[in-house]
């Protein structure tokens, strides 16, 4: 799971996207709108977490604004106006929940799974192919009723790939799901990544991480011979 942290204060900024890094979640941050809308443009996100007092402008109307582009994403609102207008203010703009500082990072890390499983917070809390079954919310797989022991990346991009089974998924769209703003994925990384997770779903012989040369990958079930 995908999440844009927005916060100005690198003092709150960093522990907050270590904190949810360390409970599985990507994180991409971002220190004021104008990041936001460059990382929003490069990769599709899960979940936005935004300070309403921003250097730039006003986190109420820029929620605003993304709604009416069309941006469905669930957001939290994590700030420190605590009035009773500013809640219901963000909620009517389009929050989806409202946390007001300071926090605990559980409850913060908390707030956010329970935003992801809300119907329609996420392309999907519990996603299956066959014999395979992915919890995207839980970040739990298992194969015919065995948990697989993936890795963060393997995790994420097992996640992407059910999400759009039967479909071909970039090389592209993967980098930008796998790896942070700013962090670098080795000319094979994506390759090797795939290597591993093909020998995770062995024990499936009518499953297939089918490859494109050139395009990207696609997650199938064959019928069984």
């Amino acid at each position: 799971m995908r999440i844009l942290l927005v916060e100005d204060q690198a003092a709150l900024r960093e522990p907050m996207a270590a904190g949810l890094r360390k409970v599985g979640f990507a994180v991409d941050a971002a220190a004021s709108l104008a990041e936001a809308d460059e990382l929003l443009a490069v990769g599709a996100i899960d979940l936005m977490i935004l300070d309403l007092g921003l250097p730039d402008g006003d986190g109420r109307v820029y929620l605003a604004r993304l709604r009416r582009a069309g941006r469905r994403f669930p957001v939290l609102v994590v700030t420190a106006r605590g009035g009773l207008d500013d809640r219901v203010g963000s909620l009517d703009d389009g929050a989806d929940d409202y946390l007001v500082k300071p926090f605990e990072m559980a409850e913060l890390a908390a707030r956010c799974r329970a935003l992801l499983r809300r119907p329609g917070g996420s392309l999907g809390v519990v996603l299956t192919c066959g014999p395979l079954t992915l919890d995207s919310v839980n970040s739990q797989a298992t194969l015919l009723g065995e948990t697989l022991p993936l890795t963060r990346r393997e995790f994420d991009l097992l996640t992407l790939l059910l999400r759009r089974s039967g479909q071909v998924v970039s090389r592209e769209m993967i980098v930008s799901a796998l790896y942070e703003m700013g962090e670098e994925a080795t000319p094979n990384a994506i390759e090797v990544i795939v290597s591993r997770l093909r020998k995770r779903l062995a024990a499936a012989p009518t499953l297939e991480i089918h490859t494109l040369r050139g395009i990207g990958y696609l997650l199938r079930e064959r019928p069984a011979a």
